[in-house]
Order: C-alpha cells, then structure tokens, then sequence
C-alpha cells in the first residue's frame, strides 16, 4: 500500500496511525501541498480532488478522504466497535469531526502556523466555532475515557488529530481538562509520540 501524504496534515496523520496500530506494511509518499504536489497532472490522475491524503491499495484502487480510509483499514480491528449502536456513535463523531471540528481547528492551525497570521486576524467565526468544538468535544468525554466507550475508536483517531495541535491555532485547552486528559490516553493507546 502506498500512502500519500503530507507530514504537517492531520488528516493524513489519521491514516498513519491507524495503519501503524493495526501493522500494516505501506509506503509513505510525502506529498507537500504547501508546494503543490497534490495537483500535478500524476497525482490528480490518482485523486481527481487534488487532496491529500490518498492511499493506493495493495491491488491498486484508489482511496480519498481521511476518514473513508481509516475505515477501510480498520475494517475487522478493534478500532471500529462491534455493537451496531456504537459503531453508528463512531461514525458520528467522524462526521461531526469532519463537518463541525476540522473547517475551524484545523483551518486556524493552517493559517496561523503555516501561513503565518496572527490568531487577532482570524476570522471571528472561525475562532468561535472552534471554541465550541472544543466544548463539544470536552462535554462528549464527561462519562467516559474516550468517544465512544471505554477504548479508543476511529472517533478518537479522526478527533485527537487537530485537537492535540489546535494551541497552533490559538485554541487554548487550558479550559478544557477533560479533552487534555483525552488527548494523552489516545496518543499513550495508539503510541503516538506527543
């Protein structure tokens, strides 16, 4: 399997960690998108949305989108919950991640770390989004050790991947002790280097 991504991206950490807990063998191909390597005529021939990450299968079909190839790799493992019911709360918590979480932790990140404005410049919105994110998240982990139960899932992977960054954004978890405790034990569960 090969894995393109890119080092500084979440979403392509996601699919590196889940293959590295389960074992699987695959080829790292850094793929900068800050130099714009996802849209060369070679790649976007692989993954017509110049994104990244994208995986290409030991058979040679290929996978975009994070959270489609986590689930894909993790498919059978521990990773994905066994009962019907929490399976579904996995994959809301993904959606969730991908629709209400990323487009503000991640994106503040972006502009603030790697393009270098300041978190004052921000658009408003986007900081209180991310505020409120945060507190979804920290109310979400009020009953339990992870999202979903007592062992980590996919929700835990596809969610630590921002949060345990998002001071590079601005976010100050100083305010939000149960995702701090969260972010440890996933990071500890998936050997994640902190």
């Amino acid at each position: 399997m090969k894995i393109y991504g890119d080092s500084i991206s979440g979403n392509c950490l996601k699919v590196k960690w889940v293959a590295d807990s389960l074992g699987l063998s695959y080829d790292w191909i850094e793929t900068d998108i800050l130099a714009g390597e996802s849209r060369t005529p070679a790649y976007l021939a692989m993954n017509p949305a110049g994104q990244v990450p994208a995986v290409v299968l030991d058979d040679g079909r290929p996978l975009a989108q994070s959270n489609a190839i986590i689930l894909h790799l993790a498919e059978g493992s521990a990773l994905i919950p066994a009962d019907t019911y929490d399976r579904a709360k996995m994959l809301e918590w993904m959606f969730w991640e991908q629709y209400s979480h990323e487009p503000y932790v991640a994106v503040a990140r972006f502009h603030v770390a790697y393009l270098g404005k300041a978190v004052a410049d921000l658009e408003p919105r986007i900081v209180e989004r991310g505020k409120a994110a945060l507190q979804r998240l920290e109310d979400g982990l009020a009953d339990a050790p992870f999202l979903v139960g007592a062992s980590p899932s996919l929700a835990d992977v596809a969610l630590v991947a921002y949060t345990r960054v998002a001071h590079e954004g601005g976010f100050d978890l100083a305010g939000y002790p149960k995702v701090r405790a969260w972010i440890g034990r996933v990071e500890q569960a998936l050997k994640i280097a902190a």
